[in-house]
């Protein structure tokens, strides 16, 4: 990032006026904050015209090399794009070092400070937080040349937020895809409180993302009663579920147990402390059973604890691992009991693993496990219907292969990244 001061900049607020425009509407303030909204014309119908190879941008407002879901999606379609000729370039904050970004935040977080104080009389953290580094992401990102790219791939509301005020990406097709729920979810969970300044902040972000968007390419079904509250249109609006490169073939378990294996973060929102209490329900009947549980996060001991109250002796901590392949070509059970979530991708690696699964009525996920064909569906938060239907996979062998068969067969169809790229390539196609 070029060595940009506040100072030499526009006033600050005027980079976001709708937001600053939300938030004088919340505190009664007069706001002298214009904004004209992009408005998105709906393309003329053309004749069949050849595909041509594109340059993409892919951008997100997060850390690009970690692990998680977010950067396994973008490296996923990166790689199948380049695959098919295009150009891909993927923008993300940590391309830049942190200490060159460290001074000019702390400063343009010390003017939003006063700006706010002075304003409405109230700094929330989080909204000050927030806009700094939209601020500083959008300073990076107009170092860029945007206009050499023929399409721009927003993966997060705040991406699409900065991308549409910047003159070389708005005249530009602008695609969005949401992963996760956004305001949403932070109300459901009360991690933001309804009716506060935070809720009309980013809703306001939300529903600024849908209409920067020319289309939003969504992960499932799920997302579109959401979305549609925001101003979504059903005609701007494309399902293209997840697609991984993930082979595994099954191998004969040694052990002769039956093996359970449930992977993802040790989160609230991911019910294993409702696994357990399945578990517990069954004691008697887990004679010749064991279950993994791979992942990490900070419910880790709070779960260890509840194993240890519970006294189920059959079920193992493995931490996160790399060699999850090898884990599910040993396992015959997959169970997820989310109580939240859109799409995991451990259940469609689960798919590809041949595994029976098990999985909660929630997001996206009865999209793609449609019950007693591709697995079984429980209801989140339900540990004596999950005990029933564990104890149901345990005790029918035949029922296990058939809906281990079914799975495979619905991903080697809809679920590879083959499928995922062609789709989102016809709609990037569709916008030029």
């Amino acid at each position: 990032m070029s060595k940009a001061k506040v100072s030499d900049l526009p006033p600050l607020p005027a980079h976001f006026p709708y937001l600053i425009k939300a938030m004088d509407q919340y505190y009664g303030v007069a706001s002298n904050f214009v904004y004209e909204p992009i408005i998105k014309k709906d393309k003329a119908p053309e004749g069949k015209k050849e595909n041509k190879k594109l340059r993409i941008l892919i951008t997100t407002f997060w850390d690009y090399h970690v692990i998680g879901g977010l950067q396994n999606y973008i490296a996923t379609l990166k790689a199948g794009l380049e695959r098919i000729g295009h150009e891909v370039d993927v923008f993300s904050p940590d391309l830049f070092p942190k200490e060159s970004t460290k001074e000019i935040y702390s400063e343009v977080k010390r003017y939003f400070k006063q700006f706010f104080q002075e304003r409405y009389g109230y700094v929330s953290k989080g909204i000050l937080s927030n806009i700094s580094n939209l601020s500083i992401y959008k300073m990076m990102l107009m170092d860029l040349n945007l206009s050499k790219y023929d399409i721009i791939h927003a993966q997060d509301r705040f991406t699409c937020n900065v991308v549409g005020t910047i003159k070389g990406a708005s005249q530009k097709p602008i695609l969005f895809t949401p992963h996760g729920f956004m305001t949403h979810t932070k109300l459901k969970f009360n991690l933001i409180e309804k009716g506060s300044i935070e809720e009309q902040y980013f809703s306001t972000i939300d529903g600024q993302a849908i209409k920067n968007a020319d289309q939003l390419i969504i992960l499932c079904d799920a997302f579109r009663p959401i979305l549609k509250t925001l101003g979504a249109k059903d005609k701007r609006m494309s399902t293209v579920y997840t697609g991984i490169d993930f082979e595994v073939k099954k191998s004969q378990n040694e052990q002769n147990k039956i093996i359970i294996t449930c992977v993802s973060r040790l989160r609230p929102r991911k019910g294993h402390k409702y696994l357990f209490e399945a578990l517990s329900l069954l004691k008697d009947d887990l004679y010749n059973v064991e279950v993994w549980v791979v992942g990490d996060g900070e419910m880790r001991e709070e779960l260890e604890k509840q194993i240890r109250e519970l006294k189920l002796k059959n079920v193992s901590f493995l931490g996160s691992r790399n060699d999850i392949p090898k884990l599910l070509r040993q396992s015959d059970i997959f169970v997820q009991p989310t109580i939240s979530d859109t799409l995991p991708i451990s259940i469609i690696e689960a798919m590809f693993a041949g595994q029976a699964i098990l999985a909660t009525n929630v997001g996206g996920i009865p999209e793609i496990i449609q019950d007693n064909d591709t697995g079984l569906i429980i209801e989140p938060a339900n540990p004596k219907q999950l005990a029933e239907k564990l104890l149901l996979l345990v005790q029918n062998q035949l029922l296990r292969i058939t809906l281990s068969k079914q799975a495979k067969n619905f991903a080697d169809e809809h679920l590879t990244v083959t499928n995922m790229v062609k789709e989102i390539d016809k709609i990037y196609q569709s916008l030029l």
